[in-house]
């Protein structure tokens, strides 16, 4: 029996794009940091004049997946990261725009074949935003973990 699985080692030479919505720039911009921290410390160039790292901005989270089809399909990076935060409100917007985010993003992975990790905040309310975001813990860490893991598992499985 073969076990095949990503790491989190040899990630320097991995090409990364981030996707980041500008709408709730309060939490998304933290989400941003944790994960620029920890691509960092696992050996990405995040300079500003890094070759590894670009970074794209969007208006808002139903944007993402538009964007990350065109960073996919442009056959530089290995993986790309969406940073987003859609908080409840009084009216089904929430609704529509964590949908289509979801499946557009889920749907630009599968026909790309470059992992898209999904890191779109969806939560009732900014307090709770806030605790994903940097309170308690910041997710950024974790999906640029999940990048660095899906990265270089494609590459075992490619």
């Amino acid at each position: 029996m073969a076990t095949i699985e990503g790491t989190f080692e040899n990630s320097s030479s991995l090409r990364v794009a981030i996707v980041i919505a500008r709408f709730n720039d309060l939490i998304t911009n933290k989400l941003l940091s944790g994960c620029l921290d920890c691509l960092s410390r696992h050996g990405i160039d995040t300079s500003e004049s890094s070759q590894q790292l670009d970074i794209a901005w969007v208006p808002g989270s139903f944007e993402l997946p538009i964007v990350s089809q065109k960073l996919a399909l442009s056959g530089k990076y290995e993986v790309v990261i969406t940073l987003g935060a859609v908080i409840r409100g009084d009216t089904p917007h929430f609704d529509v725009v964590v949908s289509e985010a979801s499946k557009g993003i889920a749907t630009v992975s599968r026909e790309t074949g470059i992992p898209i990790i999904f890191g779109v905040l969806t939560t009732d309310t900014m307090q709770q935003a806030l605790e994903r975001a940097g309170i308690k813990n910041n997710l950024g860490w974790s999906y640029a973990l999940q990048a660095l893991e899906m990265g270089s598992l494609m590459k075992v499985v490619s």
